[in-house]
């Protein structure tokens, strides 16, 4: 890169190349701030020489937003990518496949952002145009399914994403084989779909299958291959079988230790992910010594307000808050929940999930109206973007039957208990409500 600097000049499209390649391995290794300078600097060369509705200043436009997107900087990222798409539909028209694959990357950071009806449309109209033009079954058109599918799987619908994944993989299979890499990976996003909605045996399945061929095609220390054994440990986690889930990812993360350094994104996710495990075993001080390194480094890696900084943020009051380290506690969950507030918008899932924990630790405390308070606002914003049936929806709802119940406000219990009772609801929360 600097003899092409020296050689052809700092804004010779080869010296950009070469910078773009660069940028790319930092990303890759999770050195967002050396990715992003790198990035910023050949999109700003190219608008100089190229032209700001340039193809490959475009591509720099779109380049710049995903590095944007890994960094939870998701107002950024959506206005580079909105303009991208416009360009792209001018300059190509509508239907070709850059402005397809445009509207694709702003659908996911709609997706990011908890926006998703935004998401949800974008990829309807993806898919709709990539089945005209490419045809039902190009892999084009089924990553574009995949991805509607994973909207509809955080919408809590999940018999359209189910729908579509079994669709998307038996379509992969046929075009690819059974061994090929895409077909191994619509298997494990199946299984992700089986995971949320509790049916474990089913995610278990497939999982161990996912995580025999990623051994036998990438090898064992393959980042797809730890992808997928970290996702089987989670179905063990959710299992009770916490002695095989801690003997995974004590695995995954030692290897990504190894393979990827101890500050990588992959590696403190594995770490938050053990962290779990040994939180729901009741082992607080590894759990703690574990969410604390993992959130200092999020917080030195990504900054502190994050995405992934305030999970470990959120993660830590929890375990705080089960050692009697109250005050630790709120003041952590406040935290999260004003930062999620600021970055993700106060309707976000991660921002209700903050509030609906501190309202919990509130419930703990005897502290009945700040609790009804959260509970309440957190239930009325949950229906709005998920829906009444939804399984995070319904667990506010029986939390705050018990809030009320607690507070000798009997009517408003029994009003909330006559829309809960129904088998599915029982069978969605894991209790006879008759019990409350």
């Amino acid at each position: 890169m600097e003899k092409r600097k020296w050689l052809l000049g700092p804004a010779h499209p080869d010296t950009l190349t070469s910078l773009g390649n660069l940028a790319s391995t930092y990303q890759n290794q999770g050195k967002w701030t050396e990715a992003e300078k790198l990035k910023v600097e050949v999109m700003e060369k190219r608008q100089q020489s190229l032209g700001p509705a340039h193809p490959h200043t475009l591509t720099s436009m779109g380049n710049l937003a995903l590095t944007y997107r890994n960094q939870g900087k998701w107002t950024e990222a959506e206005k580079l990518q909105v303009e991208v798409m416009e360009k792209t539909q001018l300059l190509l028209g509508p239907m070709h496949p850059d402005t397809l694959t445009n509207m694709g990357n702003l659908a996911l950071t709609y997706w990011n952002q908890g926006k998703w009806n935004e998401a949800e449309k974008l990829n309807i109209e993806v898919i709709e145009k990539r089945q005209q033009l490419l045809g039902p079954s190009h892999p084009d058109t089924l990553i574009g399914m995949a991805s509607l599918a994973l909207t509809y799987q955080t919408q809590g619908k999940w018999t359209q994403a189910e729908r579509i994944q079994v669709e998307v993989m038996e379509k992969i299979q046929q075009l690819l084989g059974s061994a090929h890499p895409d077909t191994v990976i619509s298997m494990g996003n199946l299984a992700l779909t089986y995971q949320s909605q509790g049916k474990w045996a089913e995610a278990e399945k497939l999982q161990v299958k996912v995580m025999e061929k990623t051994q036998q095609l990438l090898g064992p220390t393959h980042p797809d291959t730890l992808t997928s054994i970290g996702n089987l440990a989670v179905t063990y986690q959710h299992q009770g079988k916490y002695t095989e889930a801690e003997k995974w990812e004590v695995e995954v993360m030692e290897k990504r230790q190894q393979l990827l350094g101890p500050a990588h994104p992959d590696t403190l996710r594995s770490m938050g992910n053990l962290a779990s495990t040994y939180y729901k075993q009741g082992k607080w001080t590894e759990a703690e010594k574990l969410e604390v390194e993992a959130m200092r480094k999020r917080q030195q890696l990504l900054g502190p307000a994050h995405p992934d900084t305030l999970t470990s943020i959120a993660n830590l009051a929890l375990t705080y808050w089960n050692q009697g380290k109250w005050t630790e506690a709120e003041k952590l969950n406040i935290e999260a929940i004003e930062q999620r507030q600021q970055l993700l918008g106060p309707a976000h899932p991660n921002t209700l999930t903050s509030m609906a924990n501190l309202a919990s630790m509130y419930q703990h405390q005897s502290n009945w109206t700040e609790a009804e308070k959260l509970n309440i606002e957190v239930i009325e914003k949950r229906q709005q973007l998920l829906g009444p049936s939804h399984p995070d929806t319904l667990a506010s709802m029986a939390n705050l039957v018990l809030i009320y119940q607690n507070q000798s406000k009997w009517a408003e219990a029994e009003e909330l208990l006559v829309k809960l009772s129904n088998e599915k609801t029982e069978k969605i929360l894991g209790f006879d409500l008759s019990d409350m």
